[in-house]
C-alpha cells in the first residue's frame, strides 16, 4: 500500500522510523494477500506453527516468551499532566519523564527489523461512533492479530484521508528484547499516544484493544460525553420476533463472554441469543435519549482454557478456522487443545512451550491462553453487528461473583442507585486465584484495569447522564454464583440464565412482579420461570432473599472502599451508601 496523503500521519510514521530505525516500512492494506505473508513469516520466525489444515484451516499456533504470557498492570502507567486526574486506580508517569524513559529503549529498537504500519477503525466503518488509529510494530504477529481484531488497512487509511484534520490515536509499539525489566506500556490521554515496548502479548501489543478501546477511549469519551466500557453487547430475541438489547459488565471470571453467546434451553424455546460484542462496548445517547452502544472490535480476543462445546458451542465454532491461537498445547496430528476442550486429555500432547507433556512441568495450555477469531465467524452474530448507529439498550447488566452476599438478579431503584450498583461491583477469589480464597476485591463496573483516569470523575461522568436523558436504560446486578452450606452452585447458569434475562427485560416493559428493598427491587416468587429446573426445595426463595447482617457489613466495606477516592467521589454515592445502610437498619 502507498504511503498516505495525510501529512499529520506521514509525519508521525517518519518520526518513528527515525526513533527506532527499521530496515523497511510496510503499510498494511488488509488484504488477504498480506495476511498469509504476515502468517508466514510468523512461521519462518520459528514461534509460529500452521495447524491442522482439515480441521482447522488458514489457522496457526504462536508461542510466546514464558514471561510474555499476560498483561502487566504494574508497568502500565497514565501519563498526564496532573498526578491527581489518574486516580489511584491507575499508575502514574509524568509525561516528558515518560517518553525520556522509553523513547531510550526505542532507540534504534528495530534496526533489523520491519515497521508495519497498521492504520485501523475501532468500529463500523460507516459509524460517527468509530474512531481512527494508527499502530506502527515490529511484530507480524501484531499486525496479523490487529487485522482480525479490527478493522484494518486500505479502508482505514481511507477514513484518516477524509479526515485529515480529526486526531487519531498513535500508538508505537516494538517487542524489544521482551526482558521484563525493559516492559513498559504508557498511556498519554492528553495526546491520544500509546507507547510499548517489551512485550509481544495481547493487550500489551495490539494498542487497538484495551491501550485503545477502553483506557483511552474512556479519557475520549468523558471529554465527547459518551461511555467506553468493558461489556458485552446481546440481543434477546423473544418467541414474539422483538429483539431486546442488555450490555453487561462483570470482572473476570464471571462468565461474561460465555453469557454473550448463551444457547437457551429448549425449554425456553422462542428465546434465542444474538451476539453484538463479547468484551467491549462504546455508549452514545441516541437522539430517542436512549443508550445506543456499538462494539469497537471486529474480532474475538478469548481466553482458551474451559472453552467448550459445553460452554461455549458458539465461540468454539467461530475459531475452527481463520484463527490464531497463542500458547495453547497441540496434539500430534497439530490440532490445537487446552483444559476444558475435551473431558480426556489426548496422548502425547505437545505443551504450549514446545514441550512433550508432562504434568510435572504444569498445565498443557498456558492458563492465559488466547484464541483470535474474526466476531464474522459467530454463527451467533447479530445482525446489527454493524450498524452505524448501534444497537439501542434496554437494560445495563452488572455482577460479580458472591457465595453468600448478593442475590441472584436484583434491578436497581434508579439511575444513582444504579452507578452505585456498578462502582461498588465485588468478586470473591476463587482456588484459580492467586492468593487466598473468598478475598473481597472491587472492581468498579469491571473497569478497574481499563478505566484511564480517576474512578471518583469516572463515576460523576456516569451519574451525569441522568441530565442528558430521561429514558435511560435500568440498571440490574446479578450473580450467578450463590452457593449453599456445601459449597455448590444453587443456580444452573448457562443457558438457564435466559430465565433471569427475561425477568429484566419483563421490568424494563414495567411487567415482571418485585418488590422493594434496601438493597434493590427483588423477584417475588414466581416471577422467574423455574420450570423444568432440577432446583432443591426453597433454593429459589434463597436465591432472590438477602441477609441483612451480611449486607450491614458490606456496606461497610463499601464505605471504607468509596474513601480511597476522597474529594473526587460524587457525595450522591456517599448519601446512597448511607441511605441503604439507614434502611437495612430498620427492622
Amino acid at each position: 500500500m502507498k504511503p498516505t496523503q495525510n501529512k499529520i500521519l506521514r509525519g508521525w510514521v517518519d518520526e518513528m522510523a527515525q526513533l527506532t530505525k527499521p530496515d523497511r516500512i510496510h503499510w498494511c492494506d488488509g488484504s488477504e494477500e498480506e495476511y498469509s505473508a504476515l502468517c508466514n513469516e510468523i512461521i519462518a520466525s520459528g514461534k509460529g506453527f500452521p495447524l491442522n489444515t482439515e480441521t482447522h484451516p488458514n489457522s496457526l499456533l504462536h508461542r510466546s516468551d514464558p514471561t510474555d504470557v499476560a498483561r502487566v498492570e504494574h508497568l502500565t502507567f497514565i501519563c498526564t499532566r496532573q498526578r491527581e486526574d489518574v486516580g489511584p486506580n491507575n499508575n502514574w508517569m509524568e509525561p516528558n519523564e515518560g517518553h525520556q524513559m522509553v523513547d531510550g529503549l526505542f532507540e534504534g529498537s528495530m534496526q533489523g527489523r520491519t515497521m508495519y504500519v497498521i492504520p485501523y477503525v475501532m468500529g463500523p466503518l460507516a459509524s460517527p461512533y468509530a474512531r481512527t488509529g494508527v499502530e506502527v510494530t515490529d511484530s507480524p504477529y501484531v499486525a496479523a492479530n490487529m487485522r482480525i481484531m479490527t478493522r484494518m488497512g486500505s479502508e482505514a487509511l481511507a477514513r484518516l484521508e477524509a479526515e485529515p484534520k480529526v486526531p487519531f490515536v498513535k500508538g508505537l509499539h516494538c517487542t524489544g528484547d521482551l526482558n521484563p525489566e525493559r516492559r513498559y506500556i504508557l498511556h498519554f490521554p492528553e495526546t491520544l499516544t500509546i507507547k510499548s515496548i517489551g512485550s509481544g502479548y495481547g493487550g500489551n501489543a495490539l494498542l487497538g484493544k484495551k491501550c485503545h478501546a477502553l483506557r483511552l477511549a474512556s479519557w475520549q469519551a468523558r471529554q465527547e460525553g459518551w461511555l467506553a466500557e468493558h461489556m458485552l453487547i446481546m440481543g434477546v430475541e423473544t418467541p414474539e420476533g422483538e429483539t431486546h438489547y442488555i450490555a453487561a459488565a462483570f470482572p473476570s471470571a464471571c462468565g461474561k463472554t460465555n453469557l454473550a453467546m448463551i444457547i437457551p434451553p429448549l425449554s425456553q424455546e422462542g428465546y434465542k441469543i444474538t451476539t453484538v460484542g463479547d468484551d467491549i462496548a462504546w455508549l452514545h445517547v441516541g437522539d430517542d435519549g436512549r443508550l445506543y452502544a456499538i462494539n469497537p472490535e471486529a474480532g474475538m480476543f478469548g481466553v482458551a482454557p474451559g472453552t467448550s462445546e459445553d460452554t461455549n458451542p458458539h465461540a468454539l465454532t467461530a475459531v475452527q478456522k481463520n484463527s490464531i491461537y497463542t500458547n495453547v498445547a497441540v496434539t500430534p496430528d497439530m490440532q490445537p487443545w487446552w483444559e476444558g476442550l475435551t473431558k480426556d486429555m489426548p496422548e502425547n500432547l505437545t505443551d504450549w512451550q514446545g514441550r512433550p507433556y508432562d504434568p510435572e512441568n504444569g498445565k498443557a495450555a498456558q492458563a492465559n491462553s488466547r484464541f483470535t477469531a474474526p466476531v464474522s465467524q459467530l454463527p451467533c452474530l447479530s445482525p446489527e453487528f454493524d450498524n452505524p448507529q448501534g444497537v439501542p439498550i434496554s437494560a445495563i447488566l452488572f455482577g460479580g461473583r458472591r457465595a453468600s452476599l448478593a442475590p441472584l438478579v436484583l434491578e436497581t431503584l434508579d439511575w444513582t442507585h444504579g452507578v452505585f450498583a456498578g462502582a461498588t461491583v465485588a468478586s470473591e477469589t476463587t482456588a484459580a486465584s492467586i492468593g487466598k480464597v473468598g478475598v473481597v476485591r472491587r472492581d468498579p463496573m469491571a473497569m478497574r484495569p481499563f478505566c484511564g483516569y480517576h474512578f471518583g470523575d469516572y463515576f460523576a461522568h456516569w451519574l451525569g447522564f441522568q441530565e442528558k436523558s430521561d429514558n435511560l436504560p435500568k440498571i440490574f446486578h446479578v450473580n450467578w454464583f450463590r452457593q449453599n452450606t456445601d459449597g455448590d452452585f444453587i443456580w444452573p447458569g448457562f443457558g438457564d440464565n435466559v430465565r433471569v434475562l427475561r425477568w429484566v427485560l419483563d421490568r424494563c416493559q414495567g411487567k415482571g412482579e418485585a418488590v422493594r428493598t434496601p438493597i434493590g427491587y427483588l423477584p417475588t416468587p414466581g416471577s422467574i420461570d423455574i420450570e423444568g429446573l432440577d432446583l432443591e426445595k426453597g433454593a429459589m426463595d434463597e436465591l432472590i432473599s438477602f441477609d441483612r447482617d451480611l449486607w450491614q457489613t458490606e456496606m461497610d466495606d463499601i464505605k471504607m472502599f468509596l474513601a480511597e477516592y476522597r474529594d473526587r467521589l460524587p457525595p450522591e454515592l456517599r448519601a446512597e451508601a448511607e441511605r441503604i445502610k439507614r434502611e437495612l437498619q430498620i427492622a
